[in-house]
């Protein structure tokens, strides 16, 4: 009997154990997703960088053809700090942009607009528009002669190791084989090289001026007339360039292992040619001198040692082994449904091209630090889509070194509300580190942007639940409460709180005649009681206007086929084009927040369901098929929410680099990316009080799912 106990004990045992999950093979999960390139496509360049910087390759593992691919992904070497603004012999200045609205809130209200008239006004906001643009830094590619051509280069093979954040480039040349590693440092705006080739094949440094574009490289290669390039320092090993754009000043350090030279081959243009078959070396680019510069005349320059390659590569192997064992890890590899294997590549991916383009000290633009997408500059309601991800997947501190940003420009949007009319702070759309606001007939009068900062210190809060979290970000969370509950508009006649006077984040309806739209009614209830409770966490009491305006907020508004309307006077919704197209912001008001008071389930459903077969998917964004899986997954949708996700769509496209590519203009787009993270962890770890497994994915056996590390959504 004993023996027999003991039997069934093993047996229980086994099924429990059997129950336990094996660890992942993460460095498996990453390697098998390592995008490989075996020919020059200018959609299949390839990034190496740390949050801050980031540096874009061709197949030669350099920026070697720069022209052939500015159409497609770009060659970009972009930073947080590299900023140009054109002349402004005119003096225009911000207040003259402005223009004043009234909304029926009892005031007027002043916005950055833009202006179709001719005159000064006009002049003023397309200046602000453009200026300041992002900088393109420099080109650092091969110096092949001028005669070689793409076609002359052969047995191309490259891969990005995203284990250990370094690219291996190899081809060949006139029968010299060429093999390049390519790494960025992970604490500086840096990259180092190893180049081995008996062709002794020189880097050259070729700088442009800036365009100015709405959305291009950023280089323009005819204008060496309006700016310099000058070697203020030189040793045997090292040297230094000094840039000057206008006003704008910047550095670039060299140093290289054995002997080779640098010359000036043209204007803006310098090459460096070794004498050894292997060559090594550095290039870092910062906004002050690297050094020390002695006031003398001529001023003397000494500078600083640079990291060489094979410290850059350790530091970098080092960041990256920590990234990926640190962070949560989905692996999809126990899947039978065939697209698993796609939403694992585009999931990792997504993961490196997140870290190392929106993960700095200031708000990412949607093309990253790739190539330039509204003149370089950022959109906060992207913030959300491009970094809430980093929270769930076991990478606050790459949101918390972003969020400390809107503190430097708290002044700015203090001054935005008062202007007009309201209390705290109204963060601006578009804008550039200074929190300039960019005049926009559109951004200017969005406001789902304003909530966002609520949420991403409440999803670092639930990552590390402490007063320090708190102590760091409460004052702002309330300032931005403040805003938000002085934007709202009380209704005497039906006795409640609306929301009017603003462009919601379908930006095909009107300011001037939209009320109450569903995703901003929503996220005020969520924001506004996040707030509250930010309130109670600091040891202050809640606040009784906040609460009143809460419990009073206007429900969805919905038709007599019981679907949720695009705001409640947009009573064409289901007839109208208009209201069909650009994002179903409707979808996000369950999936990106929770289900509330204001909702109805099967209302949502019905909404949800209808969206799905008959919205104009042709005029959608990336991160509309992660907002639908989102909403799919709070409603118990799962099938459609995989589907959502891997909906063969153009601007759901996933490139071999794992860019989310949109159109002709925007080749990536990073808020897709983010999207996709962030439902797939709602759709794995669930929400506050959800107890299904894998509740976004299809319980029939073929999405075995597994994964470590991730949090729960609110």
């Amino acid at each position: 009997m004993k023996k027999l106990f003991y039997s069934l004990l093993a047996v229980v045992l086994a099924a429990c154990g059997s129950e336990k999950q094996a660890p992942i093979d993460r460095e498996a999960l990453v390697a098998r997703n390592n995008p490989q390139v075996s020919s020059f496509d200018s959609l299949a360049s390839l990034s190496v960088g740390n949050g801050e910087f980031a540096f874009t390759v061709d197949a030669t593992g350099l920026q070697t053809f720069p022209v052939a691919y500015k159409k497609g992904v770009p060659l970009g070497t972009q930073s947080q700090w590299g900023w140009h603004s054109f002349g402004n012999p005119d003096h225009y200045k911000p207040e003259e942009y402005l223009k004043e609205y009234d909304f029926g809130r009892g005031h007027k209200e002043l916005y950055a607009c833009q202006f179709k008239e001719d005159g000064r006004q006009k002049e003023a906001s397309n200046w602000f528009r453009v200026n300041p643009h992002r900088l393109h830094l420099g080109i650092v590619g091969l110096e092949l002669g001028d005669s070689v051509k793409i076609s002359d280069i052969t047995d191309i093979a490259q891969t990005l190791d995203m284990w250990n954040g370094v690219i291996n480039s190899h081809f060949a040349l006139n029968g010299n084989a060429f093999d390049v590693q390519t790494v960025c440092h992970p604490e500086l705006d840096m990259i180092s090289a190893c180049i081995t080739s008996p062709a002794h094949a020189g880097v050259k440094l070729h700088f442009p001026y800036p365009t100015g574009a709405h959305a291009d490289d950023a280089c323009n290669w005819d204008a060496n007339d309006k700016h310099t390039t000058n070697i203020v320092f030189e040793d045997a090993q090292s040297a230094v360039l000094k840039r000057t754009l206008d006003s704008t000043v910047y550095y670039v350090s060299l140093h290289w292992e054995g002997k080779a030279s640098l010359k000036e081959k043209s204007a803006n243009y310098f090459v460096l040619t070794p004498e050894e078959d292997k060559f090594a070396f550095s290039c870092k680019f910062t906004s002050d001198f690297p050094g020390t510069v002695l006031e003398s005349e001529p001023a003397t320059y000494t500078a600083d040692a640079l990291p060489v390659f094979a410290e850059t590569l350790a530091a970098g192997n080092s960041y990256w082994n920590n990234f990926w064992k640190n962070g949560a890890a989905v692996d999809f590899s126990h899947c039978t449904d065939p697209r698993a294997k796609e939403l694992e590549r585009r999931v990792v991916l997504s993961q490196y091209l997140l870290a190392i383009q929106s993960a700095g000290s200031v708000p990412p633009q949607e093309t990253g630090l790739t190539y330039n997408s509204w003149f370089g500059k950022f959109h906060l309601e992207m913030i959300w889509w491009h970094q809430s991800w980093q929270a769930l997947w076991g990478h606050p501190e790459l949101l918390d070194r972003t969020l400390g940003w809107y503190e430097t420009v708290e002044p700015v949007a203090r001054e935005i509300a008062r202007r007009q009319g309201f209390d705290g702070v109204r963060w601006m759309k578009m804008t550039d580190p200074s929190g300039t606001e960019a005049p926009s007939n559109v951004g200017s009068f969005l406001i789902w942007q304003q909530p966002h900062f609520i949420y991403l210190a409440e999803l670092v809060y639930r990552a590390n639940p402490s007063d320090e979290v708190i102590k760091k970000y409460n004052h702002l969370v309330q300032e931005t409460a403040k805003f938000m509950y002085s934007f709202a508009t009380y209704d005497d006649f039906h006795g409640r709180f609306i929301l009017k006077g603003a462009i919601p984040a379908q930006e095909t309806l009107r300011a001037a005649t939209t009320i109450n739209p569903p995703f901003e009614l929503s996220y005020w209830h969520y924001a506004m009681n996040v707030a509250q409770q930010w309130r109670e966490r600091a040891g202050e009491k809640r606040n009784l206007e906040w609460d009143e305006m809460i419990d009073k907020l206007s429900p969805l508004a919905y038709n007599e086929d019981s679907l949720y309307l695009a705001a409640e006077n947009a009573v064409d919704t289901y007839k109208d084009i208009r209201f069909t197209s650009d994002h179903m912001a409707v979808l996000g008001s369950v999936g990106i927040l929770p289900m509330n008071k204001l909702i109805r389930a099967d209302y949502m459903k019905n909404t949800l369901h209808w969206v799905w077969d008959n919205w104009n998917w042709g005029k959608t964004w990336g991160w509309d098929y992660p907002m639908t899986a989102m909403n799919a997954t709070r409603l118990g949708e799962p099938e459609k929410a995989v589907g959502a996700l891997l909906m063969d769509k153009r601007t759901n496209t996933y490139l071999l680099n794992g860019h989310n590519y949109q159109d002709g203009r925007l080749r990536c787009y990073l808020p897709g990316n983010g999207g996709l993270l962030t439902a797939v962890a709602l759709m794995c770890a669930g929400w506050d009080g959800c107890e299904v497994k894998n509740p976004g994915f299809p319980q029939d056996g073929t999405w075995d799912v597994r994964w470590e590390g991730l949090k729960q959504m609110p």
